[in-house]
């Protein structure tokens, strides 16, 4: 797919996808420039150009997208502007920074749990969402090991 004009609609339709699976609409276009584009590193004022945004819709989304540990800030000696590039490991840094976010349901369903009767359903439900969260963070170090095993045999050998 060469053509620029049926790349920039296929963004257009992976941030579509993205917003229909709950990422707001912003947050997904933003990515899917940093996704599709040919340049190494992007900056603020490229985003709002290319989207035909604002530049306030295009920090917030950025801001969220460093948060997630999808993209990341460079320094560029020279420029006044900030500089962003989507992580080389954008996708096992999102699921590792989102230990935090399970923290919080794992302190969200221990406090539920102990306001709850063992016999009530909300304290069943609750102990299940801790068993999950607790099980996934148990579980989620030893798949991003082999994510990384499998991304290294899979990569030619440097020359």
């Amino acid at each position: 797919m060469g053509d620029r004009h049926e790349r920039w609609q296929a963004a257009e339709r992976l941030a579509l996808a993205l917003t229909e699976g709950g990422m707001q609409r912003m947050h997904a276009r933003t990515l899917a420039v940093f996704l599709f584009t040919d340049a190494e590193t992007v900056t603020m004022g490229e985003i709002a150009d290319r989207l035909g945004a604002s530049a306030g819709s295009i920090s917030g989304a950025i801001k969220a997208l460093l948060a997630a540990g999808l993209i990341e800030r460079l320094p560029a000696p020279g420029s006044r502007r900030e500089h962003y590039r989507m992580r080389d490991d954008a996708w096992p840094t999102m699921f590792s920074s989102q230990n935090a976010y399970t923290q919080v349901m794992l302190k969200a369903a221990d406090t539920g749990i102990a306001t709850t009767a063992p016999d009530d359903a909300a304290h069943r439900r609750l102990t299940r969402m801790r068993d999950f969260y607790t099980f996934m963070l148990r579980e989620l170090p030893g798949l991003l090991r082999r994510w990384e095993e499998e991304q290294r045999s899979a990569s030619p050998p440097a020359r």
